[in-house]
C-alpha cells in the first residue's frame, strides 16, 4: 500500500457491527430484459425495513435443505425474517387443497420450516410476516383457514390487484408486541393482504392480536427471547419501523451474548475493529 496516495485510505474502514438479518425470498417465474426464468426475488420494502432499523439485510433464497444446512446458515446470522408470499401447502397440516388455495411451493415450505425450526432451537430472534406467521403455526402443529372469505364473508383482507386492505387490530396489552409498540392504546391500524389465516393455534403459540372479525393477526412464542409473527405487512409502514427495530435490537443482544444459532461467536477480529459489539 502506498500511504502517500490520496486515493488509498491510510487504514481499512471499520467493519459495521450492525446485526445480520436473514430474509427468506420468493422463488417465482420472473421477467427482466430478454429473460423469462425462475428467479429468487424480494420486494425492496423488506430490505428498507431492516436497514432503516439499523440491520444488514441478507437474502435467503429457497434451496435444498437439511437440519444441518439450516443450522449452518443461521450460525452466520443474528436474526431471521420469514417473509410473505404464496400459500403454505395444506398437506403439511393434513388437509386437501381448497379450490382457491395456490399451488404448493414445496421447496420454499421445506426451506422456511427448516430455518424456523433451527431458529427456535437456537433461540435466534425471528419475525414472521404474513405467510411467515402461517408457516410458523403450521411448523409447530397448527392449521390454517384456507380461504378467509368463506369465514368472514368478504374480500376485505385481500382486496386484490396489489391493494392492501386497511384493518384495525386489538393487541394484548401484556404481550411482547404491545411492549415493542409502546403506545397508549391497545389498537393499531395495519395493512393486510391475505386470503388465508391461522385457524387452530399450535401448542406453545400465544395469540396477541385480532381484528374485530376475530381473525388472528399476531402470535408469539414465549419460550424464546424473541419469537414474533404478524399476519399484516409492517414492511409497508415506512413511517413505523418499531417491529423491525425490536428484531434488530434482539439480534444485537443475541449476538453480543456470544451465541449465534447455538454456536460460540468467533473471538477473531477483523483489521480495523476490535469487536462486533459496538453499536452501529
Amino acid at each position: 500500500m502506498n500511504a502517500s496516495d490520496p486515493n488509498v485510505p491510510a487504514t481499512d474502514p471499520p467493519v459495521s457491527s450492525a446485526p445480520l438479518i436473514g430474509i427468506t425470498t420468493y422463488l417465482e417465474q420472473a421477467q427482466t430484459g430478454v429473460w423469462d426464468v425462475p428467479a429468487s426475488f424480494l420486494p425492496k420494502v423488506y430490505l428498507d425495513a431492516v436497514t432503516d432499523a439499523g440491520g444488514i439485510a441478507v437474502l435467503l433464497p429457497p434451496q435444498p435443505v437439511t437440519r444441518a444446512v439450516a443450522a449452518s446458515v443461521l450460525a452466520r446470522l443474528d436474526g431471521l425474517i420469514v417473509s410473505g408470499g404464496a400459500d403454505v401447502d395444506p398437506g403439511l397440516y393434513g388437509q386437501a387443497a381448497h379450490p382457491r388455495t395456490g399451488r404448493p411451493r414445496t421447496d420454499r415450505d421445506a426451506w422456511e420450516e427448516a430455518l424456523l425450526t433451527a431458529a427456535i432451537d437456537a433461540e435466534l430472534p425471528f419475525l414472521g410476516i404474513c405467510r411467515g406467521a402461517q408457516l410458523l403455526n403450521v411448523a409447530l402443529g397448527g392449521t390454517l383457514v384456507q380461504h378467509l372469505p368463506d369465514l368472514v364473508g368478504d374480500d376485505s383482507f385481500q382486496p386484490g390487484e396489489g391493494v392492501f386492505g386497511p384493518k384495525t387490530v386489538a393487541i394484548d396489552a401484556d404481550s411482547r408486541l404491545a411492549a415493542l409498540l409502546r403506545q397508549d392504546d391497545d389498537e393499531l391500524d395495519v395493512h393486510v393482504y391475505h386470503h388465508q389465516s391461522i385457524d387452530r393455534v399450535a401448542d406453545g403459540l400465544v395469540v396477541t392480536a385480532r381484528t374485530e372479525e376475530g381473525v388472528i393477526e399476531a402470535v408469539e412464542l414465549p419460550t424464546v427471547p424473541f419469537g414474533l409473527a404478524v399476519q399484516w405487512h409492517p414492511e409497508e409502514e415506512t413511517a413505523d419501523r418499531r417491529l423491525f427495530a425490536g428484531l434488530v435490537d434482539a439480534a444485537r443482544r443475541h449476538r453480543d451474548a456470544g451465541t449465534t444459532a447455538g454456536l460460540p461467536t468467533s473471538t477473531s477480529t477483523t483489521p480495523g475493529t476490535e469487536s462486533r459489539s459496538t453499536a452501529p
